[in-house]
């Protein structure tokens, strides 16, 4: 049964991935998707295959980060924060603080608070790097602030996830402290041996032997994620690290062979969180979760915006780069889960899911307004106002 039900998954996985690709939407919610129809209070509920995809979601959160990471080289970490730091504060100001405030609005308390500060926080590089490949934006000039913003992003969650795991844990004050400096003390070690060392860790390695290559990375990351969990660091964080530690051809050629992988396991980790959400939860959080989006969509926009403004890009540009960072995911859904799987309020993990599809959907849409005629006819028409002078007949 277990063949069956796995085999079948996969296969129906791989021909809406192929419908999503043609239609041009990422295929993440039509994974959640699935994971709703067939999980606990779906139409057809599965139970031999949930294992298989549990361990699948744990594989596909540390694959995910790790490609992550390898995307970017410890240089371009560097150059990014010092770029855009005021951006990346005003980013998490913006888009941080209204999931707190909504969470707090509805009565979840401090802890659920900082974690939809987070899924509201963090925009999906995946998604966002797909979108911008798809419309052949990738020479523009404001994708690099769009990249500095992500990279700012995903360095913060090295730090916000050990915080956010202290907090489920529900420990004591001093007990918490104590983990939290281990936690924060550990990223910090192995932020520094990937920025200073890097290069002496991808020599481990030979680009010309795939298979060798490929066992060691993945290698790797396993060990190093493991570790970072048995000290309460995110299995993903130490991935992410992993990543960013491995540079040079090395790299290119990881992201090669992990690719497959990380689709697949990927794949997995949505549809378990799907599995994992009852349908049914989801309609008393779908209006709530449709204001978050409203809300949280205008305030990536103005990140956006603003970011592109202070780098001197047209005011084109800057809408693009706004309309451009709204989508949200894979972070979104490892934070919901981190919190839950803890024990934290249990509506936030279906409202996370109804927020991220959401998202997804919405937020590939929204990136082509700025290309639109009519939006480009109206920025045009602001624009030559704005440069009448006052007093002008």
């Amino acid at each position: 049964m277990l063949l069956i039900e796995v085999g079948a998954l996969l296969l129906g996985l791989s021909m809406l991935a192929r419908v999503g690709r043609r239609i041009g939407m990422s295929p993440i919610p039509l994974y959640l998707l699935i994971g709703l129809i067939f999980g606990h209070g779906g139409l057809v509920p599965l139970d031999a295959s949930e294992e298989f995809f549990e361990i699948g979601a744990e594989i596909g959160v540390i694959l995910l980060l790790v490609m992550l990471g390898l995307e970017y080289s410890a240089s371009e970490l560097i150059t990014s924060i010092r770029k855009s730091a005021r951006s990346g504060v005003i980013d998490a100001l913006f888009n941080a603080l209204p999931g707190a405030a909504f969470a707090l609005l509805l009565g979840w308390g401090p802890v659920s608070a900082v974690a939809l500060a987070g899924v509201t926080w963090i925009s999906s590089s995946g998604v966002i790097a797909k979108v911008l490949n798809d419309l052949g934006r990738l020479g523009n000039r404001e994708t690099p602030v769009i990249i500095s913003i992500l990279v700012i992003e995903d360095l913060a969650m090295a730090f916000y996830l050990p915080v956010l795991s202290t907090l489920v844990i529900g420990a004591g004050l001093v007990e918490g402290a104590v983990t939290l400096a281990i936690a924060v003390g550990a990223v910090l070690i192995i932020l520094f041996l990937a920025l200073r060392h890097g290069r002496a860790i991808s020599r481990l390695f030979s680009p010309k032997d795939a298979e060798s290559l490929l066992l060691g990375v993945l290698g790797l990351t396993m060990l190093v994620a493991g570790v970072a969990e048995q000290v309460n660091v995110s299995a993903a964080v130490g991935a992410f690290l992993v990543g960013i530690a491995i540079s040079g051809q090395i790299a290119h050629q990881a992201t090669q062979l992990l690719s497959p992988l990380r689709d697949l396991f990927a794949a997995a980790f949505f549809v378990f969180f799907g599995l994992a959400t009852d349908p049914a939860d989801m309609v008393p959080v779908l209006l709530p979760a449709l204001a978050l989006v409203v809300v949280t969509s205008a305030t990536k926009i103005a990140t956006g915006y603003i970011a592109a403004k202070r780098a001197g890009i047209g005011v084109p540009g800057r809408w693009r780069t706004g309309f451009g960072l709204t989508p949200r995911g894979e972070f979104s859904i490892v934070i919901a889960s981190l919190a839950v799987g803890s024990g934290v309020e249990p509506r936030l993990a279906p409202l996370a899911t109804a927020y991220v599809l959401i998202t997804v959907i919405a937020g590939p849409l929204l990136t082509r307004i700025p290309d639109s005629e009519r939006f480009k006819a109206a920025v045009r028409r602001r624009t030559a106002a704005a440069r009448v002078p006052v007093g002008t007949p």
